[in-house]
């Protein structure tokens, strides 16, 4: 149903428009709330994932050209405005293509991880661009599945969801605080990565092991004392010219592909 509108301050758009991602996450409590996707690509990955949409935004210039997308809105609210007019929304500029309000899904039981065989652990991530990346990272390198700790972004706002490029949707997570004991029952060896004295490279032989779990820290702080204590092990990558350390996203690529590249 199409619905041609002239404002963005149109009340029909304020949880594209006026809702911040904290209010779109408890929009509907006590059942679960919105987030919003965007561009086409991340739209349909959403979509090939089991989420579901709520309703469209696109500019009017972009009717005819997203036709395949829009065969799945034959019966929900498709909201057209004049290009001009959506250039005034914050962050449309970097998407200029379509905006759907999707409704979040039933987080997946922890039992989902007790079969994998790497997987990694957010802890205290505070940027979603940085969540993206790692969910990306993730994706490209075949990791099974992410935990989310305490103190991180959520992969659903929506710069996380733009910087994975959808991959969020494609990667299985949880949500856990107590997460070393829920590796430990489920029979991992931890090992975080930390700048520490009795830190082992990345690429050693614990790479063999049946089941890992990696753990990334605090993009400023890393990982608490007491996180260090209760893992298996601590591991870095080794670099060169005394570089000391790397954002977040990029050790987690090459500690991922080093899991990856030893995987049993």
């Amino acid at each position: 149903m199409f619905f041609k509108l002239t404002s963005i301050n149109d009340p029909r758009l304020n949880e594209y428009t006026q809702f911040n991602e904290s209010q779109r996450y408890h929009s509907y409590e006590p059942e679960i709330g919105t987030f919003i996707a965007e561009s086409s690509k991340v739209i349909f990955r959403a979509l090939k994932s089991g989420y579901e949409p709520l309703s469209l935004l696109l500019s009017e210039e972009d009717k005819e050209k997203e036709k395949n997308l829009l065969v799945f809105f034959n019966h929900l609210p498709v909201y057209l405005l004049d290009e001009n007019e959506l250039l005034k929304m914050k962050g449309y500029g970097l998407i200029r293509g379509p905006l759907c309000l999707m409704r979040r899904k039933e987080t997946i039981s922890s039992k989902t991880f007790k079969d994998y065989q790497r997987i990694a652990v957010l802890d205290n991530i505070e940027n979603p661009g940085n969540i993206g990346s790692i969910f990306r990272n993730a994706a490209a390198t075949g990791i099974d599945g992410l935990i989310i700790g305490k103190g991180c972004a959520d992969p659903l706002y929506k710069r996380s969801i733009r910087v994975s490029m959808g991959t969020v949707f494609q990667i299985p997570f949880i949500y856990c605080d107590d997460y070393i004991s829920l590796l430990h029952q489920f029979h991992y060896s931890t090992i975080a990565l930390a700048l520490k004295k009795d830190s082992i490279p990345i690429d050693s032989d614990i790479l063999k092991q049946d089941k890992l779990a990696i753990i990334l820290g605090n993009e400023g702080e890393g990982l608490s004392d007491d996180i260090l204590n209760k893992c298996d092990y601590k591991a870095i990558i080794p670099m060169y010219h005394h570089t000391d350390s790397l954002n977040v996203a990029a050790a987690s690529a090459i500690a991922f592909w080093e899991l990856r590249n030893r995987r049993i």
